[in-house]
């Protein structure tokens, strides 16, 4: 159903290979199975378009988007004719290619923070630079680039002199000056403004761009063109919205730098100047569906940036399924093709219930005859809710179910994942005392701590030393081993604190353990060197500049300080330090893109792991298209990897894995098989323990985009915005009238997943597949 949209050889055969059979949206879409694939699809188009255009204009994406499309750029042409190269390009079309030459391609830069140092690593100048002009061996001469250090302000100041605190007030374009500083300030921003015109008339002199590659934002920008955004803009300097300053706050350090930079951008109209034009925009997992489905359903508006690609006759979208699996087109395939299920079942009542607002008990015969998905149900009755509500209704009961004698090993790729995930489940589990629980965080998490926070903690440890109330430093063996020694002390007088609201106590507990931490991580051996340590590393901190990454020892610190925060959240409910896991995993590293997991390095600790622990059931985050933040399935890489090589060992026939997700990525209620009700009681124990414990995220400087504070709120809505679901079809009365006081008290619900090792492996498998071979 192609007939109107001019695809590639490359596109027919990734379009053949994703066995979607109707294409019903304004601007055509190719769907890929998972994270990496994208990144082929991505890469195979590019080297099919430069091959023809070997000199052609090019723009493309920063941050962690085109991963995977680098990767497989760079793969493809250093094997272009050695087997697995030649395997690649005789499946996705490249096969009469002659291979590609990049060197006088004519880059053009998308997007800058505003002000930023061109020497910064986070700095896009920096990442185009290493990735693209060098990673692709392009001619810097030919590039056209966005660098803040060589554009011209007033008097021929430099941003630091003009911007002191990096603050571009706009409202200098249309009010008055007050005072010199701001004379200079409106100076130059009219000079910014000039430098964009310049920007945007040397694109258009080159024709405009012929080959745009992007990502698309929670709100739907492309480039920073926000939601809102004029379809005719060209290039400037512009302010950005809480969801652009959410998703930007990991490369500048945090929301408190992110909501105060400004950028300049291409415009839409420069994306789409060229008719001939191929503009792609790729998107990652379900967490982008209901922005991809906007963009490519509806008509042209300044609403969903994205939708100027319908001006080009080569705008397309490269997506995940899991990006696809809200469009029309998606839902209709998975309803009208292949075996109809009961889970297809469930998921259409469900969605009709919803649709209709309509409790499941009142939802008639006709009501489901004239839906289009819910007509399809195989022999159809008045008796099919009813068998749906008996279904959701068992997947309850499970999750109410009591555990005894077992061993848990609850898993998450980072601190406060597993808390965010399933903690109304885990407090189930730990009130029994037969259970024994194990937790164990699988990366360091170090990028998560602000060097503001780390450096206010320093503040106060030296205070309190210089007081003389870190007495364990008095001891004669502290610095030797007594510092290694009663972290469970920490922990007690921390929480402790927390029952008699003393927050200075609070603090200190804080502070022993981070002491705790520097003698461990820089070797010291004397109180005077622990001194001189803390001041140097404020200073290294101070000098840094915002999201800069940090050397090593310190990445080390910051770590401890989120290990001591797990171990206080699992303390609440009496578990030990030492059951609670710090694997730290060499492929984080704080790098724009981490290394895949290695089997010796990373999974050899997790196998270790399991053969000490023997837990009869292991919890892990969930994301088999490797489309969440790269850590997620990179852990899940491992893990997997893990469970395979101690399945060789022992007979884990009754072992169980329960695939659990959080805020980024969430079950619905018919693919879950578990699902745990969830108290008030819960909310204020998951909120109260998140407050307390993950001390350096209460400020939140790392928030969803979904909202503007901590994780611990939007877990809490999620739990919540899945009950209202549910509800519809059970009927209010299903859980205030319930049997059990669990039902009746529940105003929330956890969705998850419950596995045997095989269709866990089969799941991860398809993953670690599509990354085979390239690295």
């Amino acid at each position: 159903m192609l007939a109107n949209y001019p695809l590639s050889k490359t596109e027919e055969a990734f379009f053949k290979d994703s066995e979607t059979e109707t294409i019903t949206t304004k601007i055509p879409y190719l769907t890929v199975d998972n994270f990496p694939k994208l990144g082929l699809l991505t890469a195979c188009r590019f080297l099919e378009w430069v091959s023809t255009n070997p000199d052609g204009v090019i723009s493309l994406p920063t941050g962690k988007t085109p991963e995977y499309f680098i990767k497989w750029t760079k793969f493809l042409l250093e094997n272009w004719d050695k087997k697995k190269g030649l395997e690649l390009r005789e499946k996705y079309g490249l096969k009469e290619c002659k291979k590609p030459v990049l060197k006088d391609l004519q880059f053009v830069q998308i997007d800058e923070f505003y002000p930023i140092s061109s020497q910064q690593k986070n700095s896009f100048y920096h990442y185009v630079n290493k990735f693209y002009i060098e990673g692709f061996g392009l001619d810097p001469k030919k590039a056209l680039l966005i660098n803040s250090d060589e554009i011209q302000l007033a008097e021929g100041k430099s941003y630091k002199e003009i911007f002191p605190d990096s603050k571009v007030d706009l409202s200098l374009r249309y009010r008055e000056y007050t005072n010199n500083l701001e004379r200079l300030q409106q100076e130059s921003i009219y000079l910014i403004d000039q430098w964009c015109g310049q920007y945007e008339a040397k694109i258009r002199e080159k024709g405009g761009i012929g080959f745009f590659v992007g990502g698309i934002g929670p709100d739907g920008h492309i480039a920073f063109n926000t939601r809102g955004t004029d379809i005719f803009s060209t290039t400037r300097l512009t302010e950005t919205n809480f969801e652009t300053q959410a998703v930007a706050a990991g490369d500048l350090g945090g929301i408190e730098i992110s909501s105060n930079r400004l950028v300049i951008t291409i415009g839409l109209d420069t994306i789409v100047h060229n008719p001939d034009a191929v503009a792609i925009i790729i998107a990652a997992g379900e967490a982008k569906a209901p922005i991809v489905k906007q963009s490519l359903e509806k008509s042209m508006t300044n609403v969903y940036p994205a939708t100027v690609l319908q001006k080009l006759k080569n705008g397309r979208f490269y997506l995940t399924k899991g990006a696809a699996s809200k469009l029309t087109d998606s839902v209709d395939q998975y309803y009208f093709t292949g075996k109809w299920n009961f889970t297809k079942t469930e998921r259409s009542v469900l969605d009709l219930c919803k649709r209709l607002q309509k409790y499941g008990h009142r939802i008639t015969m006709e009501d489901l005859k004239n839906d289009k998905y819910t007509s399809q149900i195989p022999n159809l009755n008045e008796n099919t809710v009813n068998e749906v509500i008996q279904s959701i209704s068992s997947k309850i009961d499970k999750g109410m179910e009591e555990e005894k004698n077992e061993v848990l090993l609850h898993t998450g790729p980072h601190h406060d994942d597993i808390s965010l995930g399933i903690l109304p489940q885990i407090t189930k589990q730990l009130h029994e005392n037969s259970n024994e629980a194990h937790f164990a965080v699988l990366t360091s998490g170090f990028t998560a701590v602000t060097n503001s926070f780390v450096i206010d903690t320093l503040k106060s440890t030296k205070k309190f030393l210089d007081e003389g109330r870190i007495q364990m430093v008095k001891f004669d063996d502290f610095y030797e081993s007594g510092f290694k020694l009663k972290m469970d002390k920490d922990v007690y007088h921390y929480l402790t604190n927390v029952a008699s609201e003393n927050a200075e106590e609070r603090l200190r507990g804080l502070c022993h353990r981070v002491v705790r931490a520097i003698v461990f991580t820089f070797g010291i051996k004397s109180t005077m060197q622990l001194r001189d340590q803390i001041n140097e590393i404020i200073t290294v901190l101070k000098n840094s500049y915002d999201g800069e990454k940090n050397p090593k020892n310190i990445q080390t610190l910051k770590g401890m300080i989120r290990e001591f925060e797990e171990e206080l959240v699992w303390a609440h409910f009496g578990v030990q330090v030492k059951n609670v896991h710090h694997l730290r995993l060499g492929f984080y590293t704080g790098d724009i893109f981490t290394e895949q997991p290695d089997k010796k390095r990373d999974v050899e600790p997790i196998l270790n792991m399991l053969r000490e622990i023997k837990p009869t059931k292991l919890s892990l985050t969930l994301d088999p298209e490797g489309s969440g933040p790269d850590t997620h399935y990179k852990v899940l890489q491992a893990t997997a990897e893990a469970v395979r090589q101690w399945s060789l060992e022992e007979d884990l026939s009754n072992f169980k894995i329960i695939g659990y997700r959080n805020v980024w990525f969430k079950f619905d209620a018919a693919e879950s098989n578990v699902i745990v009700p969830v108290s008030l009681g819960d909310m204020s124990v998951m909120e109260d323990s998140f407050a307390n414990c993950y001390l350096s995220q209460v400020n939140a400087s790392f928030p969803s985009y979904a909202h503007n504070g901590k994780f611990s709120t939007l877990a809490r809505r999620t739990w919540v915005n899945q009950l209202s679901d549910v509800q519809l079809l059970l009927g209010k009365n299903y859980f205030y009238q319930h049997h059990t006081a669990k039902v009746r008290s529940s105003h929330g619900l956890i969705f998850f997943r419950e596995m045997g090792v095989e269709d866990f492996l089969v799941e991860a498998r398809e993953l670690e597949k599509s990354t085979e071979g390239m690295l």
